[in-house]
C-alpha cells in the first residue's frame, strides 16, 4: 500500500472536491469550495515528490521533469483519482481529484491501476498508455450524433446542435465549473488559458487525431466556465459536393480580383471556402496563404504550396498578416474573416494590384455585402472604393444552410457574379437594383436566394415552412411558391399572411 492512500481515503472521508500537496505548505483539502489545512507542519518538497514517485509511472516523471505538466491517473479504495502534477516555486505540486461523474463517458485507459500501481513503477510489467484528454469521448459522442456543435454550460449537461437542433444529453450529469475548467484547460494552449483568464473568452482550435478537428469558443458568463465546439471534419467537400455552378468553379481560375462567401454565423462559410481552395489546390500550381482565426480546415499541399497562418500565433493581426503576404510572394491569399476597415481596405487593394483574394463578412445577401464594404469607409472616401470594388469584385456567394427533409442541414446560396452591368451598378452607387440583375442573370450563373430556396422545396430537400423561415425576402418567396404551385397553408402556424 503505498503512503499517498492514507491521505486519499482522508479526501473520500471528508468529501473533498480537491486535494493539494506543495513543498513549504501544508497539506490542503478543498470542502465545499473553500481550502482546509489538513496538517500543522508545511510538507518538505522531498516528501511531495517522494509520495508521488511511489505511485506514478516512470514515464510521467520524465516528462515532468522535462518541464512538462502532466496528469495520470490512479486507483484507490475502488475509486479513481485523477492526479495533475505541476512546477511551483518550491518544486512540485500535486493536485488530486475523485473522477468527476461526467466523465464516466471516458474511455481511457487507467495509467496505473490499484494493483500495480502500488509497486514502485520501475517494476511494473506493463507499459502504461497515455491519458487523453477528458472532452475527447464527449467529441466522438459528437461524431456519431452528426452534431455540428457541442455546448458546455455550467448546470447544464453537454448539449448538441443535431440538423439544427439544440439537444440535451439524458444519460450525463450537470456540468460543474471545476470540471468545465478543468476539462478546457486541458486542451486549449497556454496563451488562450491566460487570454480567457484576463478578457472572459478565447478561441482555439483542437485535433482528435485522425477524425476531426474543433474550433472552440471558450467564456465566462453567470454562471461560470463554458465553451461551444464546432466540428471541422478533416474530410474537404468538394465544390461538386456543394452543387456549386460552373460559374463559381471559374472564380477559382482568376489572376486577380475579390471573392466573397458571406452569410449568418453558422451558415458554412468555412466549408465553402474550403472547397473553393481546395478546388484551386487541385488544378493550379500557386502560392496560397491563408489568414485564419483559428485555423480550421488543414490543405494539404497537392498543386499547389499552402502557408496557414494563424491570428495570435503566427501573427499578431489579419492587418499584419496581410501586409507581410505581400512580401511572400502569394499568388491567392484567404482571409478568413473581414471584420473592420483596415483589413477590407488592404484585401480590396489587394484584389485590384494583382491577386486573387477569397474572404468572408457576416451579411445575408449579395447585394448587402457590396453596400457593408463600401458602408464601412467614410464618405469622403466611398467613392474611390466604389470604382475600386467596381473592378476587383468577381463574385459573392451569400448562403444559409436549411433543416433537410430526413435529418441532415442543405445550403441555399444566393450567387453574385461581377458582370459588366453589376460592375457599373456599382460604380454609379446604384446597388438597389443589383437585384434585378441577379434575377435576369441566370445564364452568367447568378441565382436570387428565393430561386434556390423554391429549387430546394421543389426537390423535396427543404420543407416549405424550413424555407420560408429562412429567406429574406419573405413576401417574394411566397410569389414564387404560388406561382410554382406550392403548398403555404404552413402561414397559420408562422403568422403569415
Amino acid at each position: 500500500m503505498a503512503v499517498l492512500d492514507a491521505y486519499l481515503q482522508s479526501q473520500l472521508d471528508h468529501n473533498a472536491t480537491h486535494f493539494l500537496m506543495e513543498g513549504g505548505k501544508p497539506i490542503l483539502f478543498v470542502l465545499e469550495g473553500q481550502s482546509r489545512a489538513m496538517t500543522a507542519e508545511n510538507l518538505h518538497a522531498q516528501t511531495v515528490a517522494g509520495l508521488i514517485a511511489e505511485i506514478a509511472p516512470a514515464h510521467v516523471l520524465e516528462r515532468f521533469e522535462r518541464g512538462d505538466e502532466v496528469d495520470f491517473r490512479y486507483d484507490c479504495s475502488g475509486t479513481t483519482f485523477r492526479i495533475r502534477l505541476r512546477s511551483g516555486p518550491n518544486g512540485m505540486q500535486a493536485l488530486c481529484r475523485p473522477q468527476a461523474p461526467i466523465e464516466a463517458v471516458s474511455e481511457t485507459v487507467v495509467i496505473a491501476s490499484s494493483e500495480s500501481a502500488h509497486a514502485p513503477a520501475a517494476h511494473s510489467t506493463h507499459e502504461p498508455q497515455p491519458l487523453e484528454p477528458a472532452l475527447f469521448p464527449l467529441f466522438r459522442r459528437m461524431l456519431d450524433l452528426k452534431a455540428s456543435d457541442m455546448h458546455l454550460s455550467c448546470g447544464e449537461a453537454p448539449m448538441f446542435r443535431v440538423s439544427g437542433d439544440m439537444v440535451r444529453s439524458t444519460d450525463l450529469p450537470p456540468a460543474e465549473d471545476d470540471w468545465v475548467r478543468e476539462v478546457l484547460f486541458e486542451v486549449a494552449p497556454e496563451k488562450n488559458r491566460e487570454e480567457f483568464l484576463t478578457c472572459g473568452d478565447t478561441d482555439f482550435a483542437i485535433e482528435l487525431p485522425g477524425e476531426a478537428r474543433f474550433r472552440a469558443n471558450m467564456f465566462r458568463d453567470r454562471n461560470g466556465a463554458g465553451a461551444v465546439f464546432r466540428v471541422i471534419p478533416h474530410k474537404i467537400l468538394s465544390v461538386e459536393d456543394l452543387g456549386l455552378p460552373d460559374e463559381v468553379r471559374q472564380l477559382c481560375f482568376l489572376t486577380k480580383g475579390l471573392v466573397l462567401v458571406t452569410g449568418p454565423t453558422g451558415s458554412g462559410k468555412s466549408t465553402t471556402l474550403a472547397a473553393l481552395v481546395d478546388h484551386v489546390n487541385d488544378r493550379r500550381q500557386d502560392h496560397i496563404i491563408t489568414i485564419e482565426d483559428p485555423i480550421e480546415f488543414v490543405h494539404p499541399n497537392k498543386s499547389c504550396l499552402i502557408n496557414q497562418r494563424e491570428v495570435k500565433v503566427h501573427t499578431k493581426s489579419f492587418q499584419s498578416a496581410l501586409r507581410a503576404a505581400l512580401r511572400e510572394d502569394p499568388d491567392i491569399l484567404l482571409v478568413g474573416e473581414m471584420r473592420d476597415l483596415e483589413t477590407i481596405s488592404i484585401a480590396i487593394e489587394t484584389a485590384e494590384t494583382g491577386h486573387l483574394v477569397f474572404g468572408t463578412l457576416h451579411t445575408s445577401t449579395a447585394p448587402s455585402t457590396v453596400d457593408r464594404l463600401i458602408d464601412v469607409f467614410p464618405s469622403d472616401r466611398q467613392e474611390q472604393i466604389r470604382t475600386m470594388l467596381s473592378e476587383s469584385l468577381k463574385g459573392v456567394i451569400a448562403q444559409t444552410l436549411c433543416r433537410k427533409i430526413g435529418g441532415g442541414r442543405i445550403a441555399a446560396y444566393e450567387i453574385l457574379i461581377g458582370t459588366p452591368a453589376v460592375s457599373a451598378l456599382i460604380r454609379e452607387g446604384k446597388t438597389f437594383q443589383i437585384p434585378s440583375i441577379m434575377q435576369t442573370g441566370k445564364k452568367f450563373g447568378m441565382c436570387t436566394l428565393n430561386d434556390s430556396l423554391t429549387d430546394l422545396v421543389r426537390k423535396k430537400l427543404v420543407e416549405p415552412k424550413e424555407a420560408y423561415l429562412k429567406a429574406v425576402d419573405k413576401a417574394g418567396l411566397l410569389g414564387l411558391f404560388k406561382s410554382n404551385g406550392i403548398d403555404t397553408s404552413f402561414l397559420s402556424e408562422v403568422g403569415g399572411g
